[in-house]
Parts: structure tokens; sequence; C-alpha cells
């Protein structure tokens, strides 16, 4: 068995920037972390592979170069491998066009379809976009079932049973695989990584995909296969018109108050 984690490196909470030209995210080198809700699906696959024998983890992201620090910290998490998604073209991509990427990777590392045990995991939402899009814009490019706001999940034999949270409580879905699973907070506690993991991490060898290896044009990707763009960012402008009325024994300033809030309808 096999199991895929998508991974994004995000900016940290309070360092997030906009291109106000472009309208996409500035994606420095500096504070960036592994998207929160994507630690906890790296963790789940951890898990799971620990009680599968022969079973491997292998992280996915796609960013910059710099994101194989992300991946780096994932394998010394406990992921056996990570696979690197980066070139310029794949810049300013939205959901559809990472979906595309990340689908099509995919299918490379499973050496040309997916197994009839791959699992793929990742959060349900990344801190960045907070759009929930891409897990299951990947099942459906792979045309496979995918499950969201899981927080429980069973392996048994070549399906899945998956408790997830709706708004009046929890379902429990089973299905076959392979298959896509996004994960919520509350499915686990993430650990922190070992010694050896961290050996491990300092020396392996991450490889670097580019749109080439995966057999993706410039209109797949990037800003050209992204049919949705943000066209415009504005900080919002706050005005107020402030009048101060000084109390005294004339009794104006209270004449005022009750003016004003008879205009608005408040008395």
């Amino acid at each position: 068995m096999r199991i895929y984690v998508l991974l994004k490196q995000v900016p940290g909470t309070s360092d997030v920037k906009m291109d106000e030209e472009t309208g996409t995210m500035v994606r420095t080198e500096h504070k960036n972390v592994i998207n929160p809700l994507d630690e906890n699906a790296l963790a789940e696959a951890i898990r799971l592979r620990d009680t599968i024998p022969q079973a491997k983890v292998t992280a996915i992201s796609m960013g910059p170069l710099h994101a194989q620090k992300a991946l780096r910290e994932a394998i010394a998490l406990g992921a056996d491998d990570a696979v690197l998604l980066s070139h310029k073209h794949f810049g300013g991509s939205d959901t559809l066009a990472t979906g595309k990427a990340l689908a099509q990777a995919l299918v490379n590392l499973a050496g040309g379809s997916l197994g009839p045990d791959d699992l793929i995991l990742c959060g349900e939402r990344a801190t960045d976009g907070e759009t929930g899009q891409v897990g299951p814009m990947v099942s459906a490019i792979l045309d496979v079932p995918v499950v969201t706001y899981v927080r429980k999940i069973v392996l048994e034999g070549r399906h899945i049973v998956a408790e997830r949270v709706v708004e009046e409580g929890t379902e429990v879905v089973r299905l076959p695989l392979p298959a896509v699973i996004t994960v919520v907070k509350d499915i686990n506690q993430p650990g922190f990584p070992t010694l050896a993991g961290k050996l491990k991490a300092k020396t392996c060898d991450i490889p670097v995909l580019i749109p080439d290896d995966l057999g993706l044009s410039r209109d797949d990707i990037g800003l050209s296969g992204s049919p949705t763009r943000v066209v415009k960012i504005f900080r919002p402008k706050l005005s107020r018109d402030t009048v101060i009325h000084q109390q005294d024994t004339s009794g104006v300033a209270v004449d005022a108050l009750l003016d004003f809030l008879e205009e608005r309808g408040v008395i």
C-alpha cells in the first residue's frame, strides 16, 4: 500500500503578503510552515502505515524550491520519502491548476495509474487560501472517491471506513480504494520529529519535478491554466467623522446627543 500526503507550505499567519500587481500570494523563504491540517494528514498516514506491512508514506508538495524544507520536516516526522513540484510556470496556479499538477504527479509516481489499495490524504483546507478545494479537485481529476471533513479512519482490506463531521453531528462512510481523504484537526495530535528522522531528512534526496516531467503545458498550470483570478486587491479605508461636544451647564451637549440618537431611530 502506498499512502500519499499532499502537503502545502504556507506563510505564518502573521506574515501573509499579497502581490497587488498579480493578485497572488508572496511566498518568500522566511517564516513558512507546513499547513497545520496537512500535519494532521501526515500523522494519520504514518499511523496507518505502521499498521500495514510494507506500506510507505510519500509526501508531495508544489511550491518554490524552499518548500523542500517542509518536505524534509515531513520526513523527519516519519514520511518515507518526498517529491516537490517546482517551476516558475507553476506560479499563480489556482485550485484547478494545482489539482491538475498534483493529480498528474500522483499518476506518475504510481507508475501510470493508482494502485488498488492506494490512499491520498491531505488537510481539509489550507490556512492561506481557505478554499478546501484541492483535495476534492484531485479526486475529480483522478476519478476516485473522496470524503471530506474526516476525523477518524479505519482500514478494512481495500476499503476505508471514514467518520466525517457534518453540521448536525457525524456521518460514517465506507468507500473503496484508491480514494482521497481530507482530514480535520480532531483526527489526531501530530507528533514530533525523531532523531533518526532528522538524520534521514538531512541527507535524503528530494526529487524536483517540473511541468515537462509531468507532461503538462503552460496552458494547464500557473496563471494561464487558472480560470479563477484575483482581479483587484485593495486595503479598506476607514474614515470616521468625529464630533466632540463639551459638557457644560447649558445642556447643549445633551440636546445634541438626543437629536443624534433620534435622527438614527435609536430613541
